[in-house]
Order: structure tokens, then sequence, then C-alpha cells
């Protein structure tokens, strides 16, 4: 404990003399209340008396608080501001450009995307080549912070996000006769975006930057609002793509196609644009996931600027399939059913045939029916395991986690509202017939899913590793077996060995939960495919449409939708990493 204090005494002085240029600490409140405690710590008893540890602990954590606090300054309300400002303006534009082709277009909202791609990656190039080099700049890295899982994926959005832009400057080159140079522009600088950040974030995600602070908090916060506006001008393209105005000739899609090309008067000068076009709207799902695993990963880089981490090894957690069987062959099961069904009703769905219509919704609705049911049986059995289960929690100070749980609970809450509005719908109609049965039975079974899913993620998050729980075991059996010398031994022997042994074995609840996490895993993956790569069976089922009006309706759907489908993909994260801690 002696050792501890004093390396944190040095890592105090170290980062309170930078703090003024002639190496003099100022005589602020929160540097005296981190001297007092520094010197309270050193005459804390040695190890040998165990009663003092627990002291000892609270007045460590209380000193790493008044530390941490002496750090945050102005720049968190800066750069908030900034982020809150560029979001509504952002938010204001996009709203406006997609339903107002006269005052403000797509070349205004796409001028003003350009400006912000620009100064953020003006300040990644500041910050890699000036604030990083620089000495003691990042003294500390956050090891739960950017898993290799989670940039790995980034890396994989991006390249896809790549491709699409690749197609959309094939797109809009054959209309640069007629139409506006910056729908060429916007993709061509989105593109070296995309690498740019990329670069920064696979190399930078964990850094505790304690140097340039508040400028380095503004920067992230315009990164932040950056992605979080590209995301918002993406999903809303995108709705408007998959979403038809009933009763008309024409569909939003035409509209927006209307709005961008001038009202069909400006030809494609080759013959590939149509192509081109259905396929980058295809890969608009990955661009938009692209954007909110940016978001998330600038997010934790923005709570860890100025951060003092704990200097403790960071505990691998490697991923083996072998360790598990039955989750994954039932998750692929139910993938490869999911994705046969998801074929046959957008091929159905499209046509006139009423009764193939009909036909394609009733499968669609039986196998997300079934899906959502043996998700929430599975969900329930790992449940029944952590109540059988005693790992503690976790009561380490983590963003990342705090940031899982944030996100899992607020993107849940979209397909909750879809859900409740469907459930009002069906029953206030009182709509008879197995299609409206099956509509009703989903939206409930889809409530149940979502808030047991949700409790068995945030529950497995928050629990101790079980290797971590060995280790433990494992420390306090050799312990006990040196400390006893007397008549005992034998019998400490005998339990310590049956302890260790027991430790060591295949635990049925370990398997049990991984298990669970696989399948719900690959199941959340098939209920993200479906919506994100065009089903929409809340406009092909007239019932919502009729009792709140299109309008409402659409803009329900269009506002949840994004969510839940962000929600799944968040949902795949944050289960692989429950699978890792089991």
């Amino acid at each position: 404990m002696r050792a501890v204090a004093q390396q944190m005494f040095r890592t105090c002085n170290k980062l309170f003399t930078r703090k003024t240029p002639n190496d003099v600490v100022e005589a602020h409140p929160s540097n005296l209340e981190t001297a007092a405690q520094m010197e309270n710590i050193q005459h804390l008893p040695c190890h040998s008396d165990p009663p003092s540890l627990e002291p000892a602990r609270e007045h460590v954590h209380h000193v790493e608080a008044v530390m941490e606090r002496a750090h945050h300054g102005g720049g968190w309300l800066l750069s908030g501001i900034i982020c809150i400002n560029v979001l509504i303006l952002g938010c204001a534009l996009v709203s406006s450009s997609a339903f107002n082709s006269v005052a403000v277009t797509a070349v205004h909202r796409q001028i003003f995307l350009i400006v912000l791609l620009l100064l953020t990656m003006l300040w990644m190039l500041f910050y890699t080549l000036v604030t990083f080099r620089k000495d003691q700049a990042v003294l500390f890295k956050d090891s739960h912070a950017g898993p290799v899982w989670l940039r790995a994926g980034l890396v994989l959005f991006g390249l896809l996000s790549l491709l699409m832009d690749i197609f959309k400057i094939a797109n809009y080159v054959g209309y640069l006769h007629c139409d506006s140079a910056v729908k060429v522009a916007f993709p061509v600088v989105q593109a070296v975006f995309l690498f740019t950040q990329t670069y920064f974030l696979w190399v930078h995600a964990k850094d505790c930057v304690q140097l340039h602070t508040n400028f380095t908090r503004c920067g992230l916060t315009l990164t932040l609002s950056t992605n979080l506006v590209v995301w918002m001008a993406a999903v809303t393209e995108e709705s408007l793509h998959q979403t038809e105005l009933p009763d008309l000739n024409i569909s939003a899609s035409y509209k927006m196609y209307r709005a961008s090309y001038g009202d069909n008067k400006c030809k494609c000068s080759h013959s590939g644009c149509d192509t081109f076009k259905e396929a980058f709207y295809y890969l608009y799902p990955f661009n938009i996931e692209y954007s909110l695993f940016a978001s998330a990963l600038t997010y934790v880089m923005w709570k860890n600027v100025g951060r003092l981490v704990e200097d403790h090894s960071h505990h691998s957690m490697k991923f083996r399939p072998k360790d598990v069987c039955v989750g994954p062959v039932m998750g692929i099961l139910l993938v490869v059913a999911g994705l046969v069904t998801f074929i046959m009703y957008e091929v159905d769905i499209v046509g006139e045939d009423k009764k193939k219509r009909s036909k394609a919704l009733e499968i669609h609705f039986v196998m997300n029916v079934v899906i959502v049911s043996l998700m929430s049986i599975s969900t329930v059995v790992g449940c029944i395991v952590y109540r059988l289960d005693h790992r503690e929690h976790v009561s380490e100070k983590n963003p990342t986690r705090s940031l899982d749980v944030g996100l899992l609970v607020g993107a849940s809450m979209g397909q909750f509202i879809i859900s409740y509005f469907t459930i009002v719908a069906v029953v206030a109609t009182e709509a008879r017939g197995y299609l409206n049965a099956l509509n009703l039975a989903w939206a409930i079974l889809m409530v149940i899913q979502l808030g047991l899913q949700n409790y068995f993620i945030i529950e497995g998050l928050h629990r101790e590793p079980f290797h971590v729980m060995q280790e433990a075991a494992l420390h306090t059996n050799a312990h006990a077996f040196q400390e006893h010398s007397d008549q005992s031994v034998v019998m400490e022997s005998n339990k310590s060995s049956c302890l260790l042994t027991s430790s060591l074995q295949p635990n049925w609840k370990r398997r049990v939960l991984k298990e669970v996490c696989a399948f719900l895993l690959l199941a959340n993956i098939i209920l993200w495919i479906m919506p994100a790569f065009g089903a929409r069976p809340q406009f092909d089922h007239a019932v919502e449409t009729k009792f709140y009006k299109f309008t409402m309706w659409a803009a329900i759907v269009n506002i949840g939708l994004p969510f839940g489908i962000f929600y799944r993909m968040h949902s795949v994260a944050s289960l692989f990493e429950v699978y890792l801690i089991s």
C-alpha cells in the first residue's frame, strides 16, 4: 500500500506541476485537498493490517476523484455547446432539404456536410501531428475503450461505406452536364473522411489525453456531431427511399429523385446510372452503422480526456467458438430461415397480386413471431442462470460500459414506440383476421423480448468475468493453505484442493450463458438484416396507416425504425462482449 501511495503521489506531482510554467503548484482548493489526502495515505498502516485495507481503498478512490475533477474545466461546457449547435443546425438542414426542394435543396445540405467533414479532418490531423507527439500528452490508455472487434467492425463498415461513395461518384458523374458538381464533390470528400477517421479511431481510440484538453474536447465533440449529422442525412434518404405514398402514382423515392435531378429534365449521360443508384442504396445500412460506431468511439474518447486511469493489467478475453455448440447451430438455422422468408417477402410484396402480398405478409409475421418467441425463451433461461450465479458486480468506473447501457436502453425506445402504437391501433379498431392477430402477437412479443434482452445484457456487462473470479479463488485458497501450519493443515489442504479442482473444471453455468449469448447474437443479426435492407411491413399492412393516417404513421416509423435497427446491431456488439466475459 505504501508503494501504491508513493506512486500516486509522484503522478499527482507531475500532473499539477505541469499546469504552471514555473513549476509552481497553485494553491487551488483541489490541489490542497489532493496533497492532504496523499499525506494521509502515506500514514496508512502497512499491508499486514487487514482491517485497514477498506479505508485505504476508499482514500485512494477519493484521491482519484479529486485528481480527476482538477482536470474538468470550461472545455466540457464549450464542447457541449458546440455539439448541440452543430446537431440542431444539421437536423434543421437535413429535414428541410428532404421535404423542400425550392428554398433548401440537397446541394445546400451537402455543402454544409462538406464543411463539417473538412473541419473534422483538420482537427484529426492536428491531434495526430501536434498533440499526440508532445511529451506526456497521453500518459494513460483506457483498456476497455475501443476493443479490437469493435474497431474491426468499424473498418468493415468503413470499407462498405467507401464502396457506396464510389457508386455515388459513378452515378452523379452522369449528371454533371446539367446538375451541380457538389453532388460529386460530397462523396469524394466523404471517402477521404472515411479513411482519415478510421485510421484515427483505430490508433487513438484508447487515448486519455492530458495536454490541449479543452481543444481536444471541442475537436472530439465536433467529430461526434459530424458523424451524427451524416447519420441523420443517411437515415433520411434511406427512409424516403423505402417509404411509398399511398393512393398516388409517385413514391417518396421518386419525389426525392425529382428534387435531386431537376424534375426528370436532367438525363444521365451514361447507361449505368440506374444500376449504380440501386447499388448504393443497398449499401446505406452499412454507412449508417459506420457513423454510429464512430460516434460511440468518439464519445468514449471525449469522456477519457484528462482522465487518470488505474495502471493495472487488463485481463485478456479470447473468443473460443469450440466452447459452444447448440446456440450457434440454432442461431445459424434461424438466420437461414429468416433470409429465405425475407427474400420471398421482398419478391412477392411488390407484385400486384393481393393474395401473394397477403401470403408474403403472413410468412413474414410468422417468422418474426417465431424468432422473438425463441429469443424470449432463451433470454429467460439466461436470466435464471444469472440468479444462480454468484459473481460480483463490477464497481470500477468505466465510460464504455455506461455508454453501452445508455445506447442499449435509448435505442430500444424506437422499437418500443412502434410496438405500442401497433398494439393500440389493432386493439382500438378491433381488427379481425389472422394477419391482424399475427401483427398484434408480434408487437406484444417484441415488447417482452426487448425488456428481457435489455436486462440480460446489462446484467452480463456488469458481472465480473469468470476467469477473474477463478483467479481470486486460487489466490484465496493458496493464502489459506500457507497460513495454517497446525493440525488443521491436512483439512485445509483437502478443502483447498477441492476448491482448486472445482474452479478449474468446466462450469455448466458458464456454458449455458455462452450458448444463450451465441443464439441471441445470431438472432439479432437476422432482425437487423430484414428492416435494414427494406422490409417495411408497417406500411404494407394497412391497419396502422388507416388508424393514425399516413403522415403521422410514417413519422412514427421513420423515427422509431432507425433506432430499432441500430438497437439490433448494438445488441450484437454487447452480446459478443457478454460472451467474452462469460
